[in-house]
């Protein structure tokens, strides 16, 4: 399952994580948002020990929202060596993540 960080843990588990961290940026009440959850899930297992899968609950955390310029959920980050990668936002295939994610990798 995937982590929820916040405002303390973010620089300590996205940034200074050693692997391709996906941030999801997401809402309680955003149902694209929750059809997202259980792909995340999948992701997280089947990349294993090469992807981190975190989650930022933007109705708590409005400071990373708005460093990131988050203006809609959900929105998936890419960090990697500390630096945005690359963003998706709105209800992604999961076909369209893999692809990324095996650029990125």
């Amino acid at each position: 399952m995937a982590a929820r960080v916040n405002t303390e843990n973010f620089e300590q588990e996205v940034l200074n994580s050693n692997k391709l961290v996906l941030t999801d940026f997401y809402s309680d009440s955003c149902i694209p948002c929750k059809r997202l959850s259980p792909v995340l899930s999948e992701l997280e297992k089947e990349y294993g020990d090469s992807l981190k899968v975190v989650k930022v609950n933007i109705n708590f955390d409005s400071v990373l929202m708005e460093k990131y310029e988050v203006q809609a959920s959900p929105t998936i980050i890419f960090f990697k060596d500390g630096q945005e990668q690359l963003r998706l936002r709105g209800a992604v295939k999961k076909s369209e993540i893999v692809d990324e994610i095996e650029k990125l990798k």
